[in-house]
């Protein structure tokens, strides 16, 4: 696979394989284990703007950081352009060069409230938003899909007026929004979108193997990809992607769950690491009758031993 560092504003990835921000997972333990195996670029999980504004205890919890992750990107949410700038603004996003929105989620709370891939439907406001949190200092980037339906294929143009408001990189998911996460990526789609810029295009959808990424590269002249869901299934993706050695699945289990033991209390390591284990153990042989003594696990301990025991 094509590597390549990508300039993002004044910011040099390490490569242009990037880990993307999947709400509920991509906490700094996940984050650091992906860059351990060779993710270029990590983002948080998405972030409300007004949670930001109104001091949520449960944004600053997603938005925690540590020097040895090095460069790693926040993602926000939200439809007011005074209040994202004000969040791109916040102390909580200090540790963050790179601030990327999300108008790509199609979560039907989100779109409801006018937010996420709702502003593929009002490109002045989407516009508006870019051009205010990029006042903010912060190098801005989108994260958008190709529509919300294949009646309103919008990449191209959307692109283009997301790099005229001052966005310094696009990442785009090639499904429209009532697709959700499952159907044919559009390749032609973002090619035309990456024709159509001169600010660097990632790609993101479908990528669950090098093969993928490599056609997903090669049929849309995009300069990197982004992976998502198969990240939670198998992080060493990255180390597929990246030409990295390997470890073992209890290896890199073992390293995530003393990371979020570390950081997280008792009883949040042990719903996330059940649910972790989970995605880690999908198509083994014994899987369903592990899943079964997973979930009754109580402890990170009970877990730990469990996951031992599979993959010893």
């Amino acid at each position: 696979m094509r590597l390549t560092p990508l300039k993002i504003g004044s910011v040099s990835t390490r490569n242009n394989v990037f880990l993307a921000p999947l709400a509920g997972y991509t906490n700094y333990p996940m984050r650091k284990l992906c860059a351990s195996f060779g993710a270029g670029l990590c983002f948080t999980e998405m972030v409300s703007a007004k949670g930001l504004k109104y001091g949520s205890e449960n944004t600053k919890e997603l938005l925690y950081t540590a020097q040895d992750e090095g460069v790693c990107a926040a993602q926000i949410f939200g439809s007011e352009p005074d209040i994202m700038r004000l969040a791109c603004e916040h102390t909580a996003l200090e540790p963050f060069p790179i601030v990327d929105i999300n108008m790509g989620c199609p979560v039907p709370k989100i779109y409801k409230n006018g937010e996420g891939s709702a502003l593929l439907e009002n490109l002045p406001l989407a516009e508006k938003i870019v051009s205010e949190c990029v006042k903010s200092g912060k190098i801005i980037t989108v994260k958008f899909r190709t529509g919300v339906s294949d009646k309103k294929l919008i990449t191209a143009e959307f692109a283009k007026r997301m790099e005229g408001a001052g966005a310094s990189l696009l990442t785009i998911h090639g499904r429209t929004r009532d697709k959700m996460y499952s159907g044919d990526v559009a390749f032609d789609e973002i090619e035309k979108a990456k024709n159509a810029v001169k600010i660097p295009v990632v790609a993101n959808g479908g990528v669950f193997s090098l093969s993928q990424a490599e056609e997903l590269l090669e049929k849309t002249g995009a300069d990197g990809v982004m992976v998502a869901r198969a990240a939670l299934y198998d992080p060493m993706i990255f180390c597929d992607l990246t030409g990295n050695d390997r470890v073992s699945k209890l290896e890199a289990f073992e390293r995530q769950l003393l990371d979020t033991r570390a950081l997280f209390d008792e009883r949040f390591t042990t719903v996330f690491m059940r649910k972790m284990a989970a995605f880690y153990c999908k198509g083994e042989r014994g899987a369903a009758a592990f899943k079964e003594r997973l979930f009754q696990a109580k402890t990170p301990d009970e877990v730990l031993s469990l996951a031992r025991e599979l993959w010893k």
